[in-house]
């Protein structure tokens, strides 16, 4: 083979490796997380708890017994804490923070730092329940829809199915997704926050 000709190959086989490892990075999620402090009023974050290795709890877990659900790792506790200081950055220095009764999710929204952390039966996971999907949701949905477009920040933590549900969207532990409440069940979904 010509030297010439490998060296054009060589240009090319390298050309399309770096094609190939950075066209996911430039072509990656569709919302950003913003860099910048957001407008708060009306302002809704949907989210998945931090890092709790593993899928579901253990059969027969109670509510009122973590030692009996999966709950945060040290690494969900750090992100939780990560989380409310990204959130912070946005602008969301105080919220209403609502929780769903999972210890795992109860953690990470009072690690967040943003205000006294309210239980929100609606909010709790139906995950291996499909049965209990629809009314769920159809709670979260007319609390969306009475929320007031003017209002202080709402924090939501929950589960994937819960946020799933809402939007569509498959969040990673700890992920949020940004509403705006604009009187109806369907608020704006306007970015994604993600903190490793």
């Amino acid at each position: 083979m010509p030297t010439l000709f490998r060296r054009f190959l060589s240009r090319r086989t390298l050309l399309a490796l770096s094609a190939a490892v950075l066209l996911p990075v430039l072509t990656a999620a569709p919302m950003a997380a913003p860099a910048a402090a957001l407008e708060t009023a009306g302002l809704v974050v949907l989210m998945r708890h931090a890092e709790a290795p593993g899928t579901g709890d253990p059969p027969d877990f109670k509510l009122d017994d973590c030692a009996t659900q999966r709950n945060l790792s040290d690494g969900g506790r750090a992100q939780a804490a990560r989380i409310g200081e990204r959130l912070r950055q946005l602008g969301i220095d105080q919220a209403r923070v609502l929780s769903s009764q999972w210890c795992r999710c109860l953690e990470t929204a009072r690690l967040l730092d943003l205000g006294p952390v309210k239980e929100m039966p609606a909010l709790n996971s139906f995950f291996g329940r499909q049965e209990e999907e629809k009314d769920m949701t159809t709670r979260l949905r007319q609390f969306l829809a009475d929320l007031p477009r003017d209002g202080k920040p709402v924090v939501l933590v929950t589960h994937q199915v819960t946020v799933t549900a809402l939007t569509g969207i498959f969040p990673a532990s700890g992920e949020a997704v940004l509403l705006r409440a604009n009187g109806t069940p369907d608020p704006e979904q306007i970015d994604r926050v993600r903190v490793p």
